[in-house]
This record gives structure tokens, sequence and C-alpha cells, in this order.
């Protein structure tokens, strides 16, 4: 039976590397973040409050094009981020910023609201729950340009905002997985626990529980 899994995060928190560790093991298809050229970006870097609703709704539209791709694929996916993550995170975070006007938000967010009501959800959301610090952290080690500028309070930001949207989740399913402890990629035992959840907690919300001295 077709299975259709997301993974959502914070930036660098490690989503990508689960996705295709993921796959890997269980012989799924991955999906990963498209790079994309958004047509309206020189735009918006000039001009934020301008240009906010061109651009998220380009990136909308991207997403809803991606899920729907993931939705006719005949085997089993995971994701790397999903729609939803956009407009209840990024989208969210340019309105806190008074990036976003109350009124262009305000037509966005009910724009996205409607897609998603008629969008079929993923089976399961793997939430990749990691602390500020742990993020810098990797996105030193991957040292990507764009993502130098990154700085602390914007990370911290994003994790408020990821934390409420999860909380209030409630299209499928949710596994929340402590990334600050389980590192999959230097414990393989770290990805089995992982791997066991996931088959065990396709229905109901559930929580790793990282017991270091059992995965050491």
């Amino acid at each position: 039976m077709k299975k259709f899994i997301a993974i959502a995060g914070n930036i660098g928190v490690g989503k990508s590397t689960l996705v295709r560790l993921l796959c890997e093991e269980l012989g799924w298809q991955p999906f990963y973040e498209p790079v994309t050229e958004n047509p309206y970006l020189a735009d918006f870097y000039k001009d934020m409050k301008a240009w906010s609703f061109q651009s998220q709704i380009f990136f909308l539209s991207h997403r809803l094009q991606i899920h729907l791709q993931l939705l006719k694929y005949p085997g089993s996916v995971v994701q790397d981020r999903s729609i939803y993550e956009d407009a209840e995170v990024f989208a969210r975070n340019l309105a806190v910023l008074g990036e976003f006007s109350e009124r262009d938000y305000r037509t966005y967010h009910t724009l996205y609201q409607t897609l998603t009501e008629f969008l079929p959800p993923p089976d399961l959301v793997i939430y990749l729950r990691a602390s500020v610090e742990t993020l810098q952290k990797r996105i030193l080690r991957r040292d990507r340009d764009y993502e130098r500028s990154i700085t602390p309070a914007y990370l911290e930001q994003l994790n408020r905002l990821y934390e409420e949207w999860i909380r209030n989740f409630t299209l499928c399913p949710v596994l929340t997985v402590p990334a600050d402890d389980l590192d999959y990629v230097a414990h393989p035992r770290h990805l089995t626990l992982i791997v066991q959840k996931v088959q065990q907690k396709l229905t109901g919300k559930d929580e790793v529980i990282f017991a270091p001295e059992e995965y050491s």
C-alpha cells in the first residue's frame, strides 16, 4: 500500500539526509526540495513588503505542483519539506516581521487554506526538532554561501513558528524526532530507531524517546 511521508523542520536540521536514508532503508522514492528560480526574488529583496505576496504565491503554486506529482507517483514517497511549512512558517514569519502586509497575508493564507482542504495530506509528517546551537553547527558544516548570513535570532524565530505549527497540525499523524540527540548519519542504530517508529506510528502523534545508553 502506497505511503506518503513528509519531513519537516528548520534550516539545517537534516531533512534531506533523513529523506535519503529512509528511502534507502525502505526502498521508497525520495522527492527533494527542488531548486527553482523564483522570478520575483530580485524585486522581493529590494522591497520585501511590496513583493512578498507575489513571491509567496509563486512558492505556493510550485509546492502545489510538487505535492500533486507526489500523489500521482505509484509507489511510496518521502518528501523534503512540505507545502504546509511555506505558509505556516516562512510566509507567516514575513507577516510577523512586518514584511507581508496584513491585507496581502490574509488573502494569501485564505488561498492556502482553501487549497489544503482539497489536497490529500501525507500519511505521516516527521518533524525534526533541534536547538539553534545544533542548527548553526550543521549549517556551518555544510558551508553554503547563501546561508552564511542566517542569524541565530532568525533561526530561533523559525523554531518558534515551527513549534506552533506542529502543535496545531491535525491533517495527519506527526512523529517528532529530537534531532539534537539523534545523529542518524554517525549512528546507524539511531536510523533504525526512527525507521521502527515510522513503521509503527503511521497513525496518531508520537515522539521518539531517545535513551542515549541504548543507542551510543
